[in-house]
């Protein structure tokens, strides 16, 4: 797991690409979840370059904000 931290940490300082357990690490949630949501068209947009999926960080962003709750009052 802490390798899977430090290769995301790498990564944003580098690449904008993040793989499936970088990506979900990024978001906080599980491999497995990630991968259910990618199945059923309702997570971040995946990208496939060769033959990896790969996260851009701007979509996982994006997609992270958009399911922000309105604080309540």
């Amino acid at each position: 797991m802490d390798d899977d931290i430090e290769r995301a940490e790498r990564a944003k300082r580098g690449s904008p690409y993040l793989n499936t357990a970088q990506a979900a690490h990024y978001l906080g949630v599980s491999v497995r979840h990630l991968q259910m949501l990618r199945a059923r068209g309702e997570g971040p947009i995946p990208r496939h370059h060769s033959a990896m999926t790969q996260y851009h960080i701007d979509d996982l962003q994006s997609w992270s904000q958009s399911r922000a709750k309105e604080p309540r009052s």
